[in-house]
């Protein structure tokens, strides 16, 4: 710095009167200078005080005179830096000449360090009080901060460079005093407490801080000192962590300061954490600093491991985390490799084992870091594969962790092992299975082979011939005793030497030694001479006889046939083990393939189970979970996991989601897997696309298609799929690229959800698609032409952008070619039997009233020449009938005599044309006079425009009319009204072709045992239900039919379309299907999964549009939350979840649910009980919500009548979650259940209420509320055993009467008997009629039932029920979608 400068320094002057020093008289110091150039450095001897009285006076005195002894005492301890070296080898030096510079040396050093620390604060002051309001921070910067920080460097490196000299000539050649060495890495400490100093642009700084330390370190015995300072400002200074962690593995590394780590971390091991547990940043800092330092010098802490791993028991979870990080990092960069010693493997399986401890620790925080910490092993390959079922078993495990973190690191994990499975690409375990078992065989047979090898050990024959020696001799000497009567003639002698030695060697491996040797006394006789019968000379023949046996046994025993000299026994034996190892490596080799085999197996069934576990994961609240779960099913796809399909389909629906990360992760996640094929060319890309798109869609549902038909039309509208696609699925439709008949209707199906985002794919190739898709091949198979009709319909859904908003809507000709063929088809497919000819006419016939000019004139010829073809065939059969008599597989009623399937034909026909018809009306002649009615509206207008402004004047009314809008809502009623009168007085008349097919409709449903067939049934009750579509008159005198059926039919496909088509029926004419709701609610305890699933999807419909009333009916929904079917729960759950998104509906129904389910009559069991109100308390989340119902339900106790009911209440209260003003609601309503306390498991709920409201976090002033709560809810337990027993010895004290128990099979309710008498189905009175009668006659008693006093409250804001007053009940029946929109307004 230069005399001057600075002067964006404020001068903060001290407010005294006394009098300045001389040096701030003199603002420089001119004398120290003067002096400096005449001794040198020794001129501070007599001018300290100079440089003193600045350093003292620091924040008073002037800028310039601040940089002006800096500057000196710079040049000062330079210039004494310099000399030292000449000074320090003079061997003549006087001991008061080393005085001298040695106390000149202090004086400097203490005056530069001095001001380096003063400068060093201010500029940190400045920093944190000059321009609190970040404003002109730069500036400042610029002015002020930045000219300290560039001379920082500098100054270090002085300091450096003295460090290095061997200033302990000046001590006398003892070691630098301590405090001189404290003093001069002071400045250092004091510059890394700067908060900034970590900043990138202060690393030259920090390094030169790093170096002058470590000189400190090594030449003057710093090491103490350092470690103490170091672990103070890692608990005091959170930024400096990791700044030492860098200096440490530095020193470590450059300087050999290895005992430094082992003292540093020895310090931090010592800690008491319970102290440090006060200051959260003195945690912080040593976590940080061992994890950071583990990253850069893990084989030093590897050796100073042991005295951090007390910390892993410790409360503070910071501290546990980076003692696991340290273990990683040693694990990944140390212990990694198959070529580690014993000691050292050992190491690494204690640290592997205690991270998987630690997936299980009781902070989520550690068991999420340790996931990671297990991610980042897999991904560097630092797991060895003996460890790797044991962890993927505990990520798995982890996936159903209450902690959304945890399940996240869950799912990164399973992941990661997936991207660095040693196994294989293909995990399918289904594929390996027949490999495994394949060599597991294998092995079998090889150990089978060796083990005649693996014999016990070889005994020597001589061995043998000792053991066996006595038995023998015993046995040779009954020679010379008499013999037996006939033993001469048993042992006989043999013509040859040879067959005489294996006659005796047999002999004595039998054991049979007395014929043994009398056999060889023979032999020695008439062989006398001949090898081996010759005798050595013995003096006896019993000593000749026992030589030839030993000769002949220790000979034979090695081998039956081996004569091979004994010097060649060795070579035999080498070839022996040579032969043997070969076996034994092949054995090995073949254990590891199938440990290998086995190992993979596992590890595929593992991620099978992962896959199943994710997948329900895909509808979480959490975004990031969901993300992790979409992304794990991209990565599983990649390596060929069959089941991975299954996930990829059930992300398909979050298409729809609200969140825009989750909608962008589904796109992504198909772009990664249908878009981004390996192939090189375009036209393999395409096929490739093509091929997996196809295999989504097999046996998909139609939910599934319509989600993939949303982004496939985000691709194309995004320019994604390439032409090359559009091309090759042309193709296959037409038949130039060859392909299966599944391959082809995929074609189309894709061409289809191609078009919602381009239409004109469609438009520009209509003519393609009737002749090649309506051709005359379609009657062979219905569904390639069903799905080119709903291809085309997309023209119909999906115009091309109209440049006027009220322009005409596209319709074709009615003499267009696309309705002829439409015709033909569906006239030609009529008369043949085809299980899809009805779901291709309903396609028909939709497309049709969708895109034809004259529709109804199209499907009026389609029904005449059907209809003709069934009275053909009906005297067809009336002739074949007269000639042969009447067939007994046919009815002899007229209708009845046409085959079943023209009936069916018939009968599907005319319902879809009818419900076709109304919606034409309703919707498309609708919106066109609406359309007709605003053009006509403008043109008035514009005329009205140009006339004079007295005739506006004249018609104010009208003006003012049009101006509130009346004109336009009278007009809407008035085409509504019209539209209402066709479909009530025209359709059904005796004039229109309808009329002709009723009577047959209504005689199928009448007679079903005539007409037994159950897709005939169930066609008819359906189309019953679409005439009743069309007109309230013919709807009112045939509801009574329609429920009858639905209550009574034997058949589940019957019942089900009846609850379908009276859903309809309720939206379109809801005052004539109210007083038949309680039948549709029945349906939900129906015996048929099937049907009971979808009553519940249509009184989710109902409930959710408020079509239906729900108090007192709403339990049944409830009920299906046990039901033993998961599809018929996952209908329950998402009704009930939908429902708690409409504000307080769910808490508004509880009451009334716990009511009904907890009645003795509704057949719940306790359990079940449970179960549901687990799943709707999960719903109450509000304070108030839950203040209510804890008041509501302790009131209830007093009407409580069974110990059955005592105990769902208590239940229902352990399941919420008291709050202070929860517990003071049990407090003021303790009387009204004090009684029912003697229960035990009444008094353990409550005990429960007080176990969580204690774990939630208790505090100070409602402690004594809880515990005198405890306290009286003990008393009266144990108060209540005593009256119990009381009662029992003879008191006549009235008990509560248990509830009566019926007989029950199952959790689910007993569906209703089917055997009801006709007066049950007699219509009810309508709801005028009875509320008259109901006010006329009260009930005397009260019933059994639990009703709460909040059941009867009118909350008209959160009222759920669609219950239509007399007031608000329509006098005309008008469509459902005016009538519903006129009541919300």
């Amino acid at each position: 710095m230069k005399a001057g400068t600075g002067e964006g320094y404020s001068q903060r002057g001290r407010p005294t009167p006394s009098p300045p020093c001389r040096c701030r008289q003199r603002c420089r110091p001119a004398a120290f200078r003067a002096a400096f150039r005449a001794r040198g450095a020794l001129a501070v001897l007599q001018h300290f005080d100079c440089v003193y009285s600045v350093l003292h006076h620091f924040r008073a005195v002037g800028v310039a005179v601040k940089e002006d002894a800096l500057e000196l005492m710079v040049r000062v301890v330079s210039h004494h830096s310099n000399e030292l070296p000449a000074i320090l080898s003079d061997s003549g030096l006087s001991r008061a000449d080393r005085a001298a510079h040695l106390n000149a040396l202090k004086m400097n050093c203490y005056l530069l360090t001095g001001l380096m620390d003063a400068f060093e604060m201010e500029t940190c002051k400045n920093s944190l009080e000059v321009d609190p309001g970040r404003k002109n921070r730069k500036n400042h910067a610029k002015t002020s901060g930045s000219l300290w920080e560039e001379e920082r460097e500098p100054l270090l490196r002085l300091l450096t460079q003295l460090l290095q000299l061997d200033l302990c000539q000046l001590w006398g050649g003892l070691k630098v005093e301590e405090e001189f060495v404290s003093l001069m890495t002071g400045s250092c400490y004091r510059i890394l407490e700067n908060p900034s100093i970590g900043l990138q642009r202060y690393r030259v700084t920090r390094e030169a801080v790093t170096h002058l330390l470590a000189v400190a370190l090594v030449h003057c015995d710093h090491m103490f000192s350092a470690t103490l300072k170091i672990t103070q400002m890692l608990q005091h200074f959170e930024h400096v962590a990791p700044v030492f962690a860098q200096a440490v593995s530095l020193w470590a590394k450059e300087y050999g300061l290895k005992s430094l780590v082992g003292e540093l971390l020895r310090e931090i091991g010592q800690k008491c954490l319970q102290d440090l547990t006060r200051e959260a940043s003195g945690v912080k800092g040593y976590a940080t600093f061992i994890s950071e330092l583990a990253e850069q010098i893990p084989a030093l802490v590897l050796s100073n491991m042991s005295v951090l791993l007390p910390h892993l028991d410790e409360e503070n979870y910071m501290m546990r985390n980076a003692v696991l990080a340290a273990m990683a990092e040693v694990l990944v960069q140390v212990l990694n490799g198959d070529q580690l010693e014993e000691a050292a493997r050992g190491t690494r399986d204690k640290f592997l084992d205690i991270l998987q401890a630690h997936v299980c620790d009781v902070h989520s925080f550690v068991r999420s870091r340790v996931l990671q910490l297990f991610t980042r092993i897999v991904q560097r390959k630092a797991l060895p594969l003996t460890q790797f079922q044991s962890v993927v078993s505990l990520a798995v495990g982890r996936l159903k962790d209450k902690s959304v973190i945890v399940v996240k690191n869950a799912i990164q994990l399973l992941a990661a092992f997936l991207s660095n499975n040693p196994f294989s690409s293909k995990l399918s375990f289904a594929d390996l299975d027949e490999p495994l078992k394949k060599e597991v065989q294998k092995l079998k047979e090889m150990r089978d082979r060796s083990r005649p090898i693996a014999v016990a050990p070889v005994v020597a024959p001589e061995e043998e011939w000792e053991a066996m020696l006595p038995e023998v001799r015993a046995a040779t000497q009954q020679l010379f005793q008499p013999l037996e009567e006939g033993e001469e003639e048993v042992l006989e002698i043999e013509e040859t030497v040879e067959r005489t030695v294996e006659r005796i060697t047999e002999l004595l491996k039998k054991l049979n030694y007395k014929s043994a040797a009398r056999l060889t006394q023979k032999a020695l006789c008439q062989f006398q001479g001949k090898e081996p019968f010759i005798g050595p000379g013995e003096e006896n023949e019993e000593a000749a006889i026992l030589g030839v046996l030993k000769r002949l046994y220790t000979g034979s025993c090695p081998g039956e046939n081996s004569e091979d000299p004994p010097h060649d026994n060795s070579s035999d034996e080498v070839e022996e083990v040579v032969q043997e190892e070969r076996p034994q490596t092949e054995l090995v080799k073949q254990e590891m393939l199938v440990q290998y085999l086995q190992d993979a197996y596992n590890f595929s069934v593992k991620i099978t189970e992962a896959m199943n576990l994710i997948s329900k994961m895909m509808y979480e609240n959490s975004v990031s979970v969901v993300q992790e779960a979409i992304e794990f099913f991209v990565t599983v796809s990649q390596f060929g996991v069959p089941q991975a399909l299954l996930g990829v389909r059930r992300m398909l629906p979050l298409i729809w989601s609200k969140e825009p990360g989750i909608k962008e992760a589904v796109l992504n996640a198909y772009r990664q897997l249908y878009l981004s094929p390996s192939e090189d060319s375009e036209r393999a890309k395409a096929q490739a696309l093509v091929h997996s798109l196809s295999l989504i869609m097999v046996d998909a549902s139609l939910g599934t298609i319509q989600c993939l038909e949303e982004i496939i039309s985000e691709f194309v509208q995004k320019d994604e799929i390439k032409p090359a696609v559009t091309q090759l699925l042309w193709e296959q439709f037409t038949e130039k690229s060859p392909c299966s008949s599944l391959e082809r209707r995929a074609a189309v199906m894709l061409l289809g959800m191609m078009a919602r985002g381009k239409p004109e794919i469609i438009g520009s190739n209509l003519d393609i698609l009737v002749t090649t898709g309506l051709s005359e091949k379609a009657c062979e198979d219905y569904r390639l032409p069903q799905e080119v009709c709903n291809v085309i319909s997309k023209l119909a859904s999906n115009p091309k952008p109209a440049l006027e908003k009220n322009s005409a809507p596209f319709r074709l000709l009615q003499n267009h070619m696309l309705f002829g063929c439409l015709s033909e088809t569906v006239s030609k497919g009529f008369a043949q039997p085809s299980s899809h000819w009805i779901p291709f006419m309903e396609a028909a016939v939709t497309l049709i009233y969708q895109l034809a000019e004259g529709a109804e004139e199209i499907c009026a010829d389609i029904l005449h020449v059907c209809s003709q073809q069934a009275l053909e065939k009906l005297q067809e059969a009336d002739e074949q009938k007269a000639d042969a008599g009447d067939s007994p597989h046919r009815v002899s009623d007229s209708a009845g005599s046409l085959p079943t399937f023209l009936l069916l034909h018939l009968v599907s026909l005319v319902g879809q044309v009818a419900l076709q018809q109304v919606a034409y009306l309703e919707v498309s002649v609708s919106a066109e006079l609406r359309r007709r009615r605003i053009l006509k509206e403008e043109k008035t207008k514009k005329q009205s425009d140009t006339s004079t402004k007295k005739q506006r004047v004249q018609s104010t009314e009208t003006t003012m009319e049009e101006e509130l809008g009346l004109v336009g809502a009278t007009a809407d009623d008035t085409e509504a009204e019209l539209i209402r009168s066709i479909c009530e007085t025209e359709l059904l008349d005796g004039k229109h072709l309808f009329s002709a097919f009723v009577p047959l409709v209504l005689k199928i449903c009448n007679n079903p045992g005539l007409y037994s067939d159950s897709a005939l049934s169930a066609a008819a009750a359906l189309t019953l239900g679409k005439l009743c579509m069309i007109s309230s008159e013919f709807c009112d005198s045939h509801l009574r039919l329609l429920f009858t059926m639905m209550e009574k039919s034997t058949l589940p496909g019957v019942r089900s379309n009846l609850i379908i088509a009276a859903g309809d029926l309720a939206i379109r004419f809801p005052n004539l299907v109210e007083p038949w709701t309680s039948h549709l609610y029945a349906r939900l305890r129906d015996p048929c999964p099937s049907v009971r699933q979808t009553a519940g999807l249509v009184m989710t419909h109902l409930i959710l549009k408020d079509m239906v009333k729900v108090k007192g009916q709403v339990s049944e929904m409830a009920a299906l939350l046990i039901d033993p079917e998961e599809a018929i729960v996952g209908v329950a759950q998402n009704f009930f979840g939908e429902l708690a998104n409409k504000g307080n509906a769910v808490y508004n129904l509880l009451p009334d649910i716990i009511s009904h389910l907890s009645d003795p009559n509704s057949g719940i069991e306790e359990e079940s009980f449970h179960t549901i109100m687990r799943h709707l308390f999960s719903y109450i989340t509000k304070d108030k919500q839950t203040e209510s119902l804890v008041e509501k339900l302790c009131q209830r106790f007093r009407t409580a009548s069974t110990e059955r009911q005592y105990r769902d209440l208590s239940h229902c209260l352990a399941l919420l979650p008291v709050s202070d003003r929860g517990l003071h609601k049990l407090q003021d309503n303790y009387d009204c259940f004090a009684d029912k306390l003697q229960d035990p498991a009444v008094y353990n709920c409550f005990q429960t209420v007080l176990a969580r409201f204690r774990r939630a976090g208790i505090k100070p002033e409602t402690k004594a509320l809880a515990e005198e709560l405890e306290q009286k809810l003990s008393a009266s337990h144990n108060r209540g055993l005593d009256s119990t027993e009381t009662c029992q010895d003879g008191s006549q004290t009235p008990m509560p009467r248990p509830a009566k128990q019926k007989p029950i099979r199952s959790s689910r309710r007993q569906p209703l008997s089917p055997a009801n008498t006709d007066d049950d189905f007699i219509t009810p009175p309508s709801r005028t009629l009875r509320n008259q009668k109901r006010a006329q006659k009260r009930p005397a008693r009260k019933k059994a039932t639990i009703t709460f006093s909040s059941d009867e409250e009118n909350d008209s804001e959160d009222e759920l029920s669609a219950e239509l007053r007399e007031e608000e009940t329509p006098t005309k029946t008008t469509p459902i979608t005016r009538s519903s929109a006129r009541r919300l307004r």
